[in-house]
């Protein structure tokens, strides 16, 4: 290469080689020394040779083994590996040329992501920031002596680790997937989605769902690196998601892992009940003549008409709605009210404040053919305002989307914020129009034309009279519906650990109330045997839903 051309070269590097140096070196005197070595032997070399098509690859690599050099002589040694001689490696991999030793830097690598946060740290500081044991001591703020011990434990740590045949990681190969999670309460600002976005929040949770762990020991069962379970074990347990007991975690909401003998148990539990209120339910409601109360207000008419018209009815839409709402609200007399939300449900710091459960089922479960599966559903939610309660369901009979882009506190809220006033402005009433709520007619001019798709409950009195119907169903009932929960109720709590059980008995006591599978059960029953006609097209949007007094 010509001398001048070299020259340049040289020149460019001077500073970044020094300050190369002087960051991987115990002093600045042998960061000058190293970076002179350096800068001699590349250019000497650059001028004697002209097949060098990238120097800048070229001098860096010379840096490198310069480095590797004075490490070598510098004989710092610890688990048998000079880890001074493996820091530029660590950092590029690229560069290390013997397989052997390529093959220890990335065992050791790997092991020093499995020390403790504290130890992680007092490690690198010392070995790969050349720091002093006192200004390590200073920069955490912990005594001399306890830097000291953690040193001598990073290095027994680091060789029994290295000495070892980690498990085959289970997250990389078979990773468990929540197939549904959901809460009871409020959201808070955070969506659940937040919480579980990944593989490895889910499978951190599923790892500690029934015993205590360190970071470590769920790193080890997961095969990934402490680094990312710290973290991720951190945010859930700030959340609430997790408690932390010294230095381990453990779940704190219920991940259910039922067998097959469970859900046919669950199946079988719900359908026969569902079997005996829906229909007497149903039976009840077209004999009583409320389904005509002009305090019930729902109008299915093909042509709109105003809201103080007499709206035409269907039975069969009304029924829709009102059936799973008594089915839930009904009972309050048999109900047991041992346990309250109050006792079990998690504060969070996002204002949340519920309790949250998923579940993990195994795809190999061969279940009956009569199963009924809860598909696209949520709910019920109810949210309250100004003295009325929206009330509603998604499910697959209802045109709402995908339930996990469902917002129904902000719907709610905003649904019965507008149906308080008949003149609104016009994207107002497209809106609602356009969820279900309302149907328009006729161009605006101030106010549309519009009807009420959803049924209303206009009174106290004639939501007491629905709601007692469905109050000595149960009453009547009581002694089966209590055999029949029973077996499933002690199954259910075996199945949970110990420190979750109360939440568990907790959400027991909704089991042929308010608890959604009874609701879905109640629903197939009576579409079973013909009693419930699939809505219509235009119906499902509107479906489900109430609006009653609190």
């Amino acid at each position: 290469m010509n001398k001048q051309y070299a020259e340049k070269v040289i020149t460019e590097y001077l500073k970044p080689i020094f300050g190369f140096a002087l960051k991987r070196c115990k002093n600045v005197q042998d960061a000058e020394d190293l970076s002179q070595e350096i800068i001699l032997k590349a250019y000497r070399t650059l001028i004697s040779r002209d097949d060098i098509e990238q120097p800048d690859k070229f001098i860096w690599t010379i840096a490198h083994n310069a480095l590797s050099n004075y490490y070598r002589d510098t004989s710092r040694q610890v688990i048998g590996i000079p880890i001074e001689d493996v820091e530029e490696i660590i950092a590029d991999p690229d560069s290390c040329k013997d397989e052997i030793d390529c093959r220890e830097i990335d065992k050791l690598q790997k092991e020093i992501a499995y020390l403790s946060k504290l130890q992680r740290r007092i490690v690198i500081a010392y070995y790969f920031e050349n720091k002093k044991q006192n200004e390590i001591a200073a920069e955490l703020g912990i005594p001399l002596g306890t830097v000291k011990w953690h040193l001598f434990e990073a290095k027994k740590e680091l060789k029994r680790g290295i000495n070892t045949m980690r498990e085959t990681s289970n997250l990389k190969f078979n990773p468990i997937k929540f197939e549904s999670y959901g809460m009871n309460g409020n959201s808070g600002k955070k969506s659940l989605d937040e919480f579980f976005r990944s593989a490895l929040s889910q499978n951190i949770c599923y790892c500690v769902r029934n015993d205590a762990k360190t970071v470590n020991e769920i790193a080890d069962d997961l095969g990934v690196s402490p680094v990312y379970v710290e973290s991720e074990a951190a945010f859930l347990e700030e959340y609430g998601y997790l408690k932390a007991y010294k230095d381990k975690y453990i779940v704190n909401f219920i991940i259910s892992e039922p067998t097959e003998e469970l859900l046919i148990l669950h199946d079988r539990m719900n359908k026969r009940a569902a079997e005996i209120f829906a229909n007497e339910l149903y039976d009840e409601l077209e004999k009583s003549g409320l389904l005509d109360d002009e305090d019930i207000i729902c109008n299915q008419s093909d042509e709109p008409v105003l809201l103080t018209e007499s709206p035409r009815r269907d039975h069969n839409f009304i029924l829709w709605s009102l059936i799973p709402y008594i089915a839930a609200c009904s009972g309050e007399r048999v109900q047991d009210h041992g346990i309250s939300f109050d006792d079990v449900a998690t504060i969070r710091p996002d204002g949340g404040y519920n309790i949250v459960n998923a579940s993990v089922v195994s795809e190999k479960m061969s279940l009956p053919d009569d199963y009924v599966y809860m598909k696209n559903w949520c709910g019920p939610m109810w949210n309250e305002k100004n003295g009325l309660i929206l009330w509603q369901i998604n499910s697959e009979w209802s045109d709402r989307g995908d339930v996990s882009a469902w917002q129904y506190p902000a719907d709610a809220k905003r649904v019965l914020s507008l149906l308080e006033n008949d003149e609104l402005p016009k994207d107002d009433w497209v809106w609602l129009a356009e969820h279900g709520y309302v149907k328009t007619n006729g161009d605006y001019d101030g106010y549309f034309k519009a009807s009420s798709q959803i049924v209303t409950l206009a009174s106290n009195d004639i939501k007491m009279k629905l709601i007692e119907i469905g109050d000595r169903i149960k009453e009547k009932h009581k002694a089966e519906f209590d055999a029949l929960k029973a077996p499933y109720a002690e199954a259910s709590l075996g199945s949970v650990p110990k420190h979750l059980r109360k939440v568990q008995e907790y959400e027991l006591q909704f089991i042929f109330h308010s608890d959604g599978w009874f609701l879905l059960h109640c629903i197939v029953a009576l579409l079973k045997n013909g009693k419930l006609k699939e809505p219509t097209a235009g119906q499902r949007k509107s479906l489900m839903t109430i609006i009653a007094p609190k």
